[in-house]
This record gives C-alpha cells, structure tokens and sequence, in this order.
C-alpha cells in the first residue's frame, strides 16, 4: 500500500476547517433567520449519524461481514453515557469535560459488549452472523425495557444537552481520521487479507478470530461514541428507538455511500440524514420519496456514490495539477501551428 506523505493529511485538515469555518460563518450570520436552529440540528443528526455509519463500515467494509445489529451498540453507548453523565452532574466537572467523560464511557462500555458478542459470533459468517446480531440488538433492546436504571420501558428523560454542531462536528472529524488510520494500518490491511481469502489467511498463520474480534470491538467503540453525542443531543431516549429498523438504515447508508469507502459513509450518512427532513414539507409523500431516492441510488450506482473510493483533497489538487501541465504544451503547440 502506497505509503501517504505526512503534509497530506495537513491538506486534508485545511480542507477541513474550511468546511467548518463556511458552515460556522453561514450559521453564526443567521442568514436563514428563524430556521438556522433547525439546520444546525439537521447538521448535528448528520454528523453523529456519521460516526455510526463509518463505524459499521469497519465491519461490513472493511471486515466483509454482515452486521444487522448495530443499533445494539449504539443504544450501548447511548445509555451508558447518559447515566454517567447523570452520575457525575454536580460534581463540578465543565460541560466540555463532562461530555468527553460519557462519551468515553459510553465507547468503552459499547467495546466491552463487542468483546462479548464478537468472540462467539465472529466464529460464523455470512447469513449466520446476521441473524446472530439481529438477536443480539433485539436482547439489548428487551434488557433496557427492563431496567429500572434505563427507564424500564418508558422514556429516559432529563439528560443534560451536552452536544451541539460545534462539539459534535469535531468529534466526528477526530472519530473518523482514527477509524481511517486503523483501516490504513497493519491491523486493517490484516483484516482485508481476511477479507479476502479467509483460509489463506489463516494458513498463512494469522490469528483470523483476534483480527475480528479487534475490528468489531473498534466498530462498537465508535458505535457507542456516536450513542452518546444522539443521548446528549435529544436529551430524551427509548429503547424502541434502538430496533432493526434502525440498524437496516445505517446499512443502507454504508451500502449507498459505497462499502469500504469512509468517504462515501460521511456522503451516504449525511445525504440520508438530511433527506427526509427536506422532504418535510411534503408531508405524507417524504418517506416515498425517500424510498424512490435510494432505489435510484441502488439501480444507476449499485457499488454506491464512491463505490471503494476513498476522496483525498491532495490527490484532487495532483490531478488538477497534472491536467494543467498536460494542457499546456497542448496550447503551446496549437499557437505554433496557427
């Protein structure tokens, strides 16, 4: 794997802050008025909606495995960061302090249940892990209907609003780059030669069920960071807002986003997230429409937006470069002959 020089990545950081500072200018203006709330809270959705999409792509991507359970870990994250966060209100802890506190609560205790459910369930594969961590969500979900702790069943109300774009923007951009790093990294190419050819791999000497079960334990890591920001966010939980349904959504974001592209999961999360509330004002006819959107997505690009393709700004600006500098001996030659 072609090795990245260092100063493209500060490119990609450049790149970055320009989006941030654009949205930050367009936000703080109050150029749409009254609604720039709504839209900061539709960039909010999108940016934790984000990290879950990119963290599953870890898995299906990555890992070439099939997940339908993510929405368990991710409810994971979610209540286990609001109750510290509850824990430690008062404690005089800042905000900002407190927020990374559940957040990384939230993470270790989404890895910890990986670790449990990835040692048994990674052993299968295919149409067998899924039905595995389908069950796995629907148990999570009937435990915290359970649970006095979480709300027995009713809403879990009263969670400190700790998210904001600002915060949410950023923990996404630092989840995101260490989740790049991983798949960039030894343990990621390792997890793609099992990907690829997984008795190979293994006669090869590489400890398949370890490299699994790390990949899984990281995907529900960040599943859990991404469960706080949306606790700390909504302010007010339930543990049906964790079912299949939302576990095919995220799957259908990292399959329209292109699967093993964490580019295409930031482009397929932030698409979707944002679609039907576009589609507010049609009322009835928005989750058709959404319907018809992905469908289309899935007919006329059915590798997704990016397919496998990975957007890198310093590859952008080399290629505009190249073009330039083929096109001018081309212009040059053109005058000779005129």
């Amino acid at each position: 794997m072609k090795k990245i020089p260092k100063y493209s990545y500060l490119i990609n950081f450049i790149g970055v802050l320009a989006v941030f500072g654009i949205l930050a200018a367009v936000f703080e203006s109050g150029i749409f008025g009254t609604r720039t709330t709504y839209f900061m809270g539709i960039c909010t959705t999108a940016c934790y909606t984000i990290i879950m999409v990119a963290s599953l792509n870890l898995v299906v991507g990555c890992m070439g495995e099939f997940s339908l359970g993510h929405a368990g870990f991710v409810s994971v994250g979610a209540y286990a960061s609001a109750i510290v966060s509850g824990l430690l209100t008062g404690k005089g802890l800042p905000d900002l302090a407190l927020f990374v506190v559940a957040l990384a609560a939230g993470g270790l205790a989404a890895a910890f249940t990986g670790v449990i459910v990835g040692i048994p369930a990674l052993r299968l594969r295919g149409d067998y892990l899924a039905i595995v961590t389908v069950a796995f969500a629907e148990i999570i979900r009937v435990c915290f209907c359970n649970f006095d702790i979480t709300g027995g069943g009713r809403t879990m109300s009263g969670i400190l609003k700790l998210s904001g774009f600002y915060r949410s923007f950023w923990i996404m951009v630092i989840c995101v780059t260490i989740m790049y790093m991983y798949v960039r990294s030894r343990f990621g190419r390792t997890v793609k030669a099992i990907r690829e050819d997984y008795i190979a791999a293994a006669a090869s000497g590489i400890n398949v069920t370890y490299y699994k079960v790390l990949t899984f334990t990281v995907s529900a890591f960040f599943a859990g960071v991404g469960g706080g920001i949306y606790a700390h966010y909504m302010t007010a939980m339930i543990p049906t807002d964790f079912n299949f349904m939302y576990s095919a959504e995220l799957l259908s974001e990292v399959i329209i986003g292109g699967i093993g592209s964490l580019t295409g999961s930031v482009i397929g999360a932030a698409f979707l997230s944002a679609l039907p509330e576009m589609m507010r004002q049609f009322s009835q006819f928005r989750m058709l429409a959404y319907s018809v959107v992905v469908i289309l997505v899935m007919i006329f690009r059915p590798g997704g937006i990016l397919g496998q393709w990975e957007f890198s700004l310093p590859r952008l600006l080399r290629q505009l470069r190249g073009r330039r500098e083929t096109a001018l001996p081309l212009r040059t030659e053109q005058r000779k002959e005129a």
